[in-house]
């Protein structure tokens, strides 16, 4: 494996993979600006609504990388057998997940929001935007399997022009329905729900035509090979990798609903800045994804030279990256009162004040992006889960609950939390990594 032809290899699927990840994060990105101007009530909506969304989005996200990575080691065999019953089982565990959130979400949604706020007119809102949006889940669990077998064989580009059809139609029809538009009554925040809906439905149609169009692939189920038996023989797994992503994510969701406990102007703050902080550290996801596909394609084809130089060449262009995103986040924090020139000045001092650490956050999570990556190619997925699990679970989120909840810091202590928690992440990552590629036998 020469490094070189790695390197643009890996670049051939990180970047479609980076402008997929930053589309996915639009959705809610497009709503949050579209809202801005409806008032800073509109806005804490959408703050707890998409926290709740994006939470499940994440599982699903956690689930279609745990199917992408075994995609890439099927593709690497060369075993179409094997590429069709991960797309099946994946499809499977995706669309049943699914269901029970969506099932949750309408029986117990009211009471999920009642939990999170106590402001009877905030809530109302929260409940029509969810009571709408769950429908996206549905929809999602479909076009994550789709996206994962496309990035799993290295074409990612595919799902990318799926993002480019809907993000403009997104746009134009949630701007339509939030304001109204000739005979069109202004939905408000209900009409970004409507408009996010209708966006990945055009994006689920998309996808399916292209895989009945892909020459070369065949998707039917392989006679002899019992379904149930896959199922549990591939979730085994699936949910391993699949917990990583979802130990982090449910960690974000919990940040939030920390953050909704501080005052109003501080929590809008910060849910004007998540959407870009998301965007932003994309970047480095999509090249720590793409690293992690071309190394499960090269342990499942037995081809494992020179994959410590690979490694660390994923790791230096990694840390490249975040320090290009600290930059646009710098010159972001100089936008700010720019784009959301309708929020209160309140509002534009509090991001003022966390500037500095959402600045720093990108390079200091770096590291631990690629390495944790890296790990679970190498089929350590557990012990990025243990990493997870003991830095956020056991010590930083205490830590912020105990300085919101007992002591009430400002927004810049509370915020604080999640780059001191990504430092707490870089010497186990730094130890295991380097332990792990010593046991991989090279040539």
């Amino acid at each position: 494996m020469n490094s070189m032809v790695s390197m643009r290899s890996n670049l051939a699927v990180a970047w479609p993979l980076a402008f997929n990840a930053l589309l996915v994060q639009s959705m809610l990105m497009i709503d949050t600006l579209l809202v801005a101007p409806l008032g800073e009530l509109s806005v804490a909506a959408m703050g707890i609504a998409s926290t709740v969304v994006a939470f499940v989005l994440g599982i699903k996200i956690a689930i279609g990388n745990g199917i992408q990575l075994l995609i890439g080691r099927a593709h690497g065999r060369k075993k179409q057998d094997e590429l069709a019953v991960v797309y099946w089982v994946g499809l499977f565990v995706n669309v049943t997940s699914a269901l029970v959130f969506f099932f949750v979400l309408s029986v117990f949604g009211s009471n999920l929001v009642a939990i999170i706020t106590n402001d009877a007119e905030l809530a109302e809102v929260v409940e029509r935007y969810i009571a709408i949006s769950k429908y996206v889940i549905l929809i999602t669990a479909y076009t994550q399997v789709c996206t994962a077998f496309y990035n799993g064989r290295g074409s990612s580009t595919v799902p990318l022009k799926g993002f480019l059809i809907e993000l403009p139609f997104n746009v134009l029809l949630s701007y339509i329905l939030i304001n109204g538009f000739w005979e069109f009554r202004a939905l408000g925040v209900e009409g970004a729900a409507w408009g996010s809906v209708a966006a990945v439905l055009l994006r689920a149609i998309f996808l399916y035509f292209s895989l009945r169009a892909e020459k070369g692939v065949d998707l039917c189920y392989p006679r002899g090979q019992p379904f149930l038996a896959e199922v549990q023989r591939q979730s085994a797994e699936i949910f391993p990798i699949a917990a990583n992503f979802f130990v982090i994510s449910v960690g974000v969701t919990v940040y939030q609903l920390l953050y909704a406990q501080l005052d109003l102007i501080e929590f809008v703050a910060i849910t004007l800045l998540f959407p870009w902080l998301r965007a932003g550290t994309q970047f480095t996801n999509a090249w720590a994804q793409a690293a992690a596909i071309s190394l499960s394609q090269a342990m499942g084809g037995r081809f494992k030279q020179d994959l410590n130089v690979f490694v660390k060449d994923s790791v230096k262009i990694g840390m490249v990256l975040s320090m290009i995103i600290a930059g646009l986040f710098l010159l972001l924090s100089q936008c700010l009162p720019f784009i959301y020139s309708d929020v209160d000045a309140d509002t534009h001092r509090a991001l003022a004040t966390i500037a500095p650490l959402y600045i720093a956050l990108p390079v200091l999570r770096a590291y631990n992006t690629v390495s944790g990556n890296i790990l679970r190619a190498l089929g350590e997925s557990s012990r990025v889960l243990k990493i997870h699990f003991i830095t956020q679970w056991l010590v930083s989120l205490p830590l912020c609950a105990l300085l919101i909840l007992y002591f009430d810091v400002s927004i810049f202590w509370a915020f604080a939390m999640i780059p001191l928690e990504e430092l707490f992440k870089t010497i186990p990552f730094y130890k295991y990594k380097r332990l792990s590629m010593s046991r991989v036998a090279f040539g």
